[in-house]
């Protein structure tokens, strides 16, 4: 059963919570306008249905609600960021406003984040640069839950990558995904669901395929994108390997295994080495490269043609970002739709707080 929400609803009311656990009124506005964008995009997984877990993990003393995000090393065109524990929803956007400066000043701009969170969905903060007529890029490395191909120990996790590209006429070129076969939100939308998972998603302790939506409790993993080798899963594990090195290896944040989980029952790992989660931002201008009008002109050529080609039987060919950018304007227009289960989450995060859902 679903019960439909307006995203100002949900907004305000993650608005509310942020409040609550100690935000300032601007952390706590831009956090909640991040975490709901995912909601109304279409990707559920990494909207509303995350909050009772940001909460969770502040309870746990691991999330710092007034942080003092600063840069601690820079050049003109790159800089590394400490989070200090801070919400990712708010850490993020910070990076990628340095990241932007920095490409306004030399065209191009580089950040690496140490000591942050769960940054909700990747297209958010990438899509900060399209306004500027800059390219934005943003990844972030996460939970271990994904074995390498060829494994069965978690080292990885779902590492997602977007890029954002600007156009004149057409909608921005937007690609935002994870570096496994499927995420991890979407597992847990299964689960509430009690619905199964296809196969090439997951993989039980012993490394073989499974449909159990419940496989990571029992010491199952995620599987990097193509599921197995002969679909090409070593090179999910390629661009997993590699959001991780950028994130966390270049900025001095938690990699491979040690990177913190997002659930705040298991323990951070005793020997960590780096802080916190990692990020990594990019920001290119486009007339760093060419005047900028023939650039987006020639993104609307490139999109038009390929938005064009001949599709398969009942089928259109998709540019990367169009249901994205359907599902915001569907869902602001006629509301989010939330699970009962997710419901009874909100209302048990809304008790906690004495606040209404």
């Amino acid at each position: 059963m679903e019960h439909i929400f307006s995203y100002h609803h949900l907004r305000e009311f993650t608005r509310e919570v942020f409040i609550h656990m100690g935000c300032s009124l601007e952390h706590a506005a831009l956090a909640s306008e991040v975490l709901v964008s995912a909601d109304l995009r279409g990707i559920d997984s990494h909207g509303i249905a995350r909050l009772s877990g940001y909460v969770r993990l502040w309870e746990a003393k691991r999330i710092n609600a007034r942080p003092d995000i600063r840069v601690v090393h820079e050049t003109p065109s790159t800089a590394v960021i400490d989070g200090d524990a801070g919400l990712g929803l708010v850490v993020a956007p910070f990076a990628m406003e340095i990241a932007m400066q920095k490409a306004a000043a030399v065209g191009t701009g580089w950040v690496s984040v140490k000591n942050s969170n769960h940054f909700g969905i990747a297209g958010y903060h990438a899509m900060m640069a399209l306004e500027r007529d800059m390219i934005g890029m943003a990844m972030t490395n996460a939970s271990p839950l994904v074995a390498p191909t060829f494994s069965t120990e978690r080292m990885l996790g779902t590492n997602p990558i977007a890029v954002a590209i600007p156009a004149k006429e057409q909608p921005a070129f937007v690609a935002d995904f994870a570096t496994t076969t499927a995420a991890n939100g979407k597992l847990e939308i299964l689960q509430r669901k009690n619905e199964e998972a296809p196969y090439g998603w997951i993989q039980d302790k012993e490394g073989h395929p499974s449909k159990n939506p419940h496989e990571l409790k029992d010491g199952g993993a995620l599987l990097p994108l193509g599921g197995d080798r002969e679909h090409g899963s070593h090179k999910g594990y390629c661009l997993g390997a590699i959001v991780d090195i950028f994130s966390a290896v270049l900025s001095g944040a938690n990699y491979g295994p040690w990177a913190p989980p997002f659930v705040s029952f298991l323990p951070l790992s005793p020997d960590p080495v780096g802080e916190g989660l990692g990020h990594f931002f990019g920001a290119m201008r486009v007339d760093a490269f060419r005047p900028a009008e023939e650039f987006k002109a020639n993104m609307d050529t490139w999109i038009g043609r390929f938005r064009a080609a001949e599709p398969v039987t009942g089928k259109k060919v998709l540019i990367p970002g169009d249901p994205e950018r359907e599902m915001h304007h569907e869902r602001l227009e006629n509301g989010i739709p939330v699970i009962a289960p997710v419901v009874k989450d909100m209302q048990e995060v809304a008790a906690k707080f004495n606040l209404n859902f």
